[in-house]
């Protein structure tokens, strides 16, 4: 999907535009010569590792997923909220296709996904209008999501409404 900033579907701002809102993310990382990194993020640890490794944690591909998955989940609540769209629980399924070979340094293989494919099902008694609403304006603001995209990963994802 290209993004559109004239859409008038698109929620206005959450925040004053003319108002720079910089961050710096900090993440700090040992490996002790193994497939086995330790992640540590304003104090919480996270741990990635290859299943031919240690299989201690998952790979770091899978946690770029997480990474996305969790992302959706912070930005379909702050656009829910925006719209006043109601719902109690969100359920989101990520595929994605990597060639192996990338990573190991064939030439002319791209050693990241090719292609993620997502399910999103949002419990809630909303309307398809307002669903399609809020997926434009999520699919607009996810960093993760147009990191992947600007990145020329086919992301496709599958919005459902589940009634309460």
């Amino acid at each position: 999907m290209k993004r559109d900033d004239n859409d008038p579907e698109l929620l206005p701002p959450g925040v004053d535009p003319n108002v720079l809102k910089i961050g710096i993310r900090r993440v700090s990382a040992r490996n002790e010569a193994s497939m086995r990194s330790v992640m540590t993020v304003r104090g919480h640890e996270l741990v990635t590792d290859e299943p031919q490794g240690g299989n201690t944690g998952p790979t770091p591909l899978e946690m770029t997923l997480s990474g996305l998955l969790g992302c959706e989940g912070v930005i379909i609540n702050r656009c829910a909220t925006a719209m006043r769209f109601k719902y109690s629980a969100l359920e989101i399924d990520a595929d994605g296709e990597v060639d192996g070979r990338g990573s190991r340094g064939v030439r002319g293989v791209r050693p990241y996904f090719n292609w993620v494919k997502l399910k999103i099902r949002l419990h809630s008694n909303e309307t398809p209008e307002r669903l399609e609403r809020l997926k434009k304006n999520v699919e607009y603001r996810c960093p993760v999501m147009n990191l992947f995209r600007e990145a020329d990963v086919d992301v496709e994802a599958d919005w459902k409404l589940v009634p309460e």
